[in-house]
């Protein structure tokens, strides 16, 4: 059974349709969101190299990671997960503006 029928085995799951339908949406609506603040994150990557700021800002990722997790809690999303998140994202902000310090 591939999981797309009901209890009974043999009609499609409606509410389950439904639910991966927005569960899809909310996916690319992720992904947008992610696209625009790399864009974002590329332009301050490309400031920093011209003005020879280093590529990591150690306090500007605490005061994040903090309110982020704030965020979270109060979103009743687990902060440690959240925390995991943005400092995945971090890392890679970090690695693209040490790319473009480079050029």
């Amino acid at each position: 059974m591939d999981g797309s029928n009901n209890k009974m085995g043999n009609a499609p799951d409606a509410v389950l349709a439904g639910f991966r339908k927005s569960i899809d949406n909310i996916d690319a609506a992720l992904v947008h969101m992610l696209a625009e603040r790399f864009r974002i994150t590329k332009a301050v990557g490309e400031y920093k190299a011209t003005t020879a700021l280093p590529p990591a800002d150690p306090a500007r990722e605490s005061d994040q990671i903090a309110r982020l997790r704030k965020l979270a809690s109060e979103a009743d999303l687990d902060p440690e997960f959240s925390e995991k998140f943005l400092r995945f994202i971090i890392d890679e902000v970090i690695r693209h503006h040490e790319q473009a310090r480079d050029r």
